[in-house]
Protein backbone atom coordinates (compact mmCIF):
# COMPACT_ATOMS: atom_id res chain seq x y z
CA UNK A 1 0.00 0.00 0.00
CA UNK A 2 1.67 3.58 -0.44
CA UNK A 3 2.41 6.11 2.19
CA UNK A 4 -0.57 8.49 2.72
CA UNK A 5 1.72 11.42 1.68
CA UNK A 6 2.68 9.85 -1.71
CA UNK A 7 -1.53 9.07 -2.43
CA UNK A 8 -1.72 12.56 -1.48
CA UNK A 9 0.62 13.72 -4.21
CA UNK A 10 -0.49 11.85 -6.95
CA UNK A 11 -4.24 12.71 -6.31
CA UNK A 12 -2.83 16.40 -6.91
CA UNK A 13 -1.06 15.89 -9.95
CA UNK A 14 -4.09 13.58 -11.12
CA UNK A 15 -6.57 16.52 -9.60
CA UNK A 16 -4.29 18.99 -12.24
CA UNK A 17 -4.76 16.55 -15.01
CA UNK A 18 -8.30 16.04 -15.28
CA UNK A 19 -9.22 19.90 -14.32
CA UNK A 20 -7.99 21.77 -17.10
CA UNK A 21 -10.36 21.11 -20.18
CA UNK A 22 -9.02 18.65 -22.35
CA UNK A 23 -10.21 16.40 -25.00
CA UNK A 24 -12.10 14.67 -22.77
CA UNK A 25 -13.43 17.24 -20.42
CA UNK A 26 -14.88 19.64 -23.46
CA UNK A 27 -16.52 16.11 -24.85
CA UNK A 28 -18.71 15.51 -21.95
CA UNK A 29 -19.57 19.45 -21.53
CA UNK A 30 -20.67 19.31 -25.46
CA UNK A 31 -22.53 15.91 -24.40
CA UNK A 32 -24.01 18.13 -21.41
CA UNK A 33 -24.86 21.24 -23.86
CA UNK A 34 -25.93 18.75 -26.22
CA UNK A 35 -28.55 16.44 -23.82
CA UNK A 36 -28.38 17.29 -20.52
CA UNK A 37 -26.86 16.65 -17.01
CA UNK A 38 -27.37 13.31 -17.03
CA UNK A 39 -26.28 12.40 -20.17
CA UNK A 40 -23.25 14.05 -19.02
CA UNK A 41 -23.13 12.24 -15.63
CA UNK A 42 -23.37 9.17 -17.56
CA UNK A 43 -20.70 9.81 -19.80
CA UNK A 44 -18.46 10.80 -17.29
CA UNK A 45 -18.64 7.36 -15.66
CA UNK A 46 -18.03 5.89 -19.07
CA UNK A 47 -14.89 8.03 -19.61
CA UNK A 48 -13.43 7.34 -16.30
CA UNK A 49 -13.53 3.67 -16.71
CA UNK A 50 -11.96 4.30 -19.93
CA UNK A 51 -9.18 6.79 -18.25
CA UNK A 52 -9.10 3.81 -15.24
CA UNK A 53 -8.48 0.98 -18.10
CA UNK A 54 -5.89 3.54 -19.47
CA UNK A 55 -4.01 3.52 -15.88
CA UNK A 56 -3.93 -0.44 -15.86
CA UNK A 57 -2.86 -0.42 -19.75
CA UNK A 58 0.27 2.04 -19.17
CA UNK A 59 1.37 0.34 -16.18
CA UNK A 60 1.67 -2.69 -18.16
CA UNK A 61 3.78 -0.82 -20.58
CA UNK A 62 1.94 0.91 -23.30
CA UNK A 63 2.92 4.17 -22.35
CA UNK A 64 6.40 4.23 -23.48
CA UNK A 65 5.69 1.96 -26.45
CA UNK A 66 3.11 5.18 -27.33
CA UNK A 67 6.17 7.42 -26.84
CA UNK A 68 8.82 5.94 -28.91
CA UNK A 69 5.86 4.66 -31.34
CA UNK A 70 4.83 7.56 -33.66
CA UNK A 71 2.74 5.33 -36.36
CA UNK A 72 0.80 3.99 -32.97
CA UNK A 73 0.24 7.10 -31.07
CA UNK A 74 -0.99 8.73 -34.34
CA UNK A 75 -3.59 5.91 -34.78
CA UNK A 76 -5.09 6.20 -31.25
CA UNK A 77 -5.19 9.69 -32.02
CA UNK A 78 -7.05 9.49 -35.18
CA UNK A 79 -9.31 6.69 -33.74
CA UNK A 80 -9.93 9.04 -31.17
CA UNK A 81 -10.46 12.38 -32.64
CA UNK A 82 -13.07 10.56 -35.81
CA UNK A 83 -14.79 9.36 -33.03
CA UNK A 84 -15.22 12.56 -31.57
CA UNK A 85 -15.95 14.29 -34.92
CA UNK A 86 -18.59 11.55 -35.57
CA UNK A 87 -20.43 12.07 -32.45
CA UNK A 88 -20.68 15.76 -32.84
CA UNK A 89 -22.89 14.71 -36.34
CA UNK A 90 -24.92 13.10 -34.96
CA UNK A 91 -25.54 15.54 -32.57
CA UNK A 92 -26.36 17.85 -35.03
CA UNK A 93 -28.36 15.75 -36.72
CA UNK A 94 -30.69 15.21 -34.52
CA UNK A 95 -30.88 19.05 -32.58
CA UNK A 96 -34.89 19.34 -33.98
CA UNK A 97 -35.48 16.11 -31.90
CA UNK A 98 -35.42 18.15 -28.74
CA UNK A 99 -34.83 15.00 -26.25
CA UNK A 100 -36.56 15.12 -22.95
CA UNK A 101 -34.45 14.40 -20.33
CA UNK A 102 -37.61 12.66 -18.12
CA UNK A 103 -38.57 10.91 -21.02
CA UNK A 104 -36.06 7.41 -21.43
CA UNK A 105 -37.54 6.57 -25.09
CA UNK A 106 -36.84 9.93 -26.37
CA UNK A 107 -33.09 9.93 -25.48
CA UNK A 108 -29.52 7.26 -26.47
CA UNK A 109 -29.81 4.93 -23.21
CA UNK A 110 -27.17 5.14 -20.54
CA UNK A 111 -25.60 2.46 -21.90
CA UNK A 112 -24.82 4.69 -25.30
CA UNK A 113 -23.62 7.81 -23.47
CA UNK A 114 -21.62 5.28 -20.89
CA UNK A 115 -19.96 3.45 -24.12
CA UNK A 116 -19.28 6.92 -25.88
CA UNK A 117 -17.56 8.22 -23.08
CA UNK A 118 -15.10 5.25 -22.42
CA UNK A 119 -14.39 5.03 -26.06
CA UNK A 120 -13.26 8.87 -25.53
CA UNK A 121 -11.42 8.12 -22.45
CA UNK A 122 -9.75 4.85 -23.17
CA UNK A 123 -7.99 6.31 -26.85
CA UNK A 124 -6.78 9.70 -25.30
CA UNK A 125 -3.03 9.32 -26.36
CA UNK A 126 -1.94 11.95 -24.29
CA UNK A 127 -3.32 11.08 -21.37
CA UNK A 128 -1.36 7.63 -21.83
CA UNK A 129 1.95 9.27 -21.89
CA UNK A 130 1.37 11.66 -19.22
CA UNK A 131 0.51 9.14 -17.05
CA UNK A 132 3.53 7.01 -18.34
CA UNK A 133 5.99 9.74 -17.24
CA UNK A 134 4.26 10.33 -13.90
CA UNK A 135 2.34 7.14 -12.60
CA UNK A 136 6.29 5.31 -12.16
CA UNK A 137 7.47 8.16 -10.13
CA UNK A 138 4.67 7.00 -7.40
CA UNK A 139 5.40 3.62 -7.40
CA UNK A 140 7.95 2.03 -5.08
CA UNK A 141 9.77 -1.19 -6.59
CA UNK A 142 10.39 -2.72 -2.84
CA UNK A 143 6.18 -3.10 -2.54
CA UNK A 144 3.21 -4.53 -4.32
CA UNK A 145 3.72 -3.29 -7.58
CA UNK A 146 0.25 -4.35 -8.53
CA UNK A 147 -1.64 -3.22 -5.43
CA UNK A 148 -0.34 0.04 -5.59
CA UNK A 149 -1.07 0.97 -9.30
CA UNK A 150 -4.66 -0.04 -8.42
CA UNK A 151 -4.72 2.35 -5.40
CA UNK A 152 -3.55 4.85 -7.70
CA UNK A 153 -5.98 4.00 -10.59
CA UNK A 154 -8.89 4.25 -7.76
CA UNK A 155 -7.96 7.74 -6.59
CA UNK A 156 -7.71 8.74 -10.30
CA UNK A 157 -11.17 7.42 -10.72
CA UNK A 158 -12.75 9.73 -7.57
CA UNK A 159 -11.02 12.65 -8.81
CA UNK A 160 -11.88 12.24 -12.16
CA UNK A 161 -15.39 11.58 -11.12
CA UNK A 162 -15.71 14.74 -9.22
CA UNK A 163 -14.40 16.24 -11.42
CA UNK A 164 -15.45 15.70 -14.86
CA UNK A 165 -18.92 15.27 -13.16
CA UNK A 166 -18.72 19.06 -11.84
CA UNK A 167 -18.01 20.09 -15.62
CA UNK A 168 -21.18 17.77 -16.57
CA UNK A 169 -23.89 18.92 -14.75
CA UNK A 170 -22.86 22.67 -14.85
CA UNK A 171 -22.96 22.18 -18.77
CA UNK A 172 -26.47 20.34 -18.61
CA UNK A 173 -27.60 23.03 -16.29
CA UNK A 174 -26.80 25.65 -18.99
CA UNK A 175 -28.66 23.40 -21.68
CA UNK A 176 -31.80 24.01 -18.98
CA UNK A 177 -31.67 27.22 -18.14
CA UNK A 178 -30.73 28.43 -22.06
CA UNK A 179 -32.87 25.84 -23.73
CA UNK A 180 -36.54 26.84 -22.81
CA UNK A 181 -37.62 27.58 -26.34
CA UNK A 182 -37.04 25.11 -29.38
CA UNK A 183 -35.14 27.23 -31.27
CA UNK A 184 -33.04 28.59 -28.79
CA UNK A 185 -32.85 24.78 -27.62
CA UNK A 186 -32.04 23.94 -31.00
CA UNK A 187 -29.01 26.65 -30.98
CA UNK A 188 -27.46 25.20 -28.12
CA UNK A 189 -27.76 21.29 -29.15
CA UNK A 190 -26.02 22.15 -33.03
CA UNK A 191 -23.15 24.57 -30.22
CA UNK A 192 -23.04 21.63 -28.54
CA UNK A 193 -22.35 18.83 -31.67
CA UNK A 194 -19.91 21.89 -33.35
CA UNK A 195 -17.88 21.72 -29.95
CA UNK A 196 -17.69 17.65 -29.94
CA UNK A 197 -16.38 18.18 -33.78
CA UNK A 198 -14.16 21.01 -32.70
CA UNK A 199 -12.19 19.16 -29.94
CA UNK A 200 -11.80 16.04 -32.56
CA UNK A 201 -10.45 17.86 -35.44
CA UNK A 202 -8.19 20.11 -32.68
CA UNK A 203 -6.89 16.37 -31.21
CA UNK A 204 -6.33 14.74 -34.82
CA UNK A 205 -4.40 18.10 -36.17
CA UNK A 206 -2.23 18.00 -33.06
Amino acid sequence: MPAAATMATFAAFAFVLVIVPGPSVLFIIGRGVALGPRAALQTVVGNTIGAVVLVLIVSAGLGPLLDRSELLFDLIRWFGAGYLIFLGVQAIRRRGSHPAEDDPLSIPSSRTHIRDGFVVGVTNPKLAVFLAAVLPQFVETDSDTALQIAVFGAIFAIVALVSDGAWGVAAGSARHWLGRSPRRLERLTMGGGLLMIAVGIAVAAH
